[in-house]
């Protein structure tokens, strides 16, 4: 089944963000690589696909796992948490309906 992770950041994350962005793009390659990732993006603090040193506000991640305390485990040992990045991590179960 699909699961959304969504994501908040802590306050001034950037540094944080970029400091662990390889390992946080490694775990997401991999399920990329597995076909088990719909999307994966950041929200940018800005209306900009770009916010400099804005920054971002949190992340989006639609990934497909075997159960809900899967995803919950998966998205919970991401660098991103453990770097303090992420203030909350919320994961549902997602049903994609569009586009087919």
């Amino acid at each position: 089944m699909w699961y959304a992770i969504i994501t908040e950041d802590t306050s001034n994350s950037l540094e944080k963000r970029l400091a662990n962005r390889p390992a946080h793009l490694a775990r997401l390659t991999a399920l990329q690589e597995l076909g088990r990732l719909l999307l994966a993006g950041p929200f940018p603090a800005i209306d900009s696909i770009d916010p400099g040193p804005a920054g971002f506000t949190g992340s989006l991640i639609v990934a497909e796992f075997n159960s809900l305390l899967e995803a919950e485990t998966w998205a919970n040992a991401d660098p991103f948490v453990s770097a303090g990045v992420y203030a909350s991590v919320s994961v549902k179960p997602f049903r994609k309906t569009m586009p087919a």
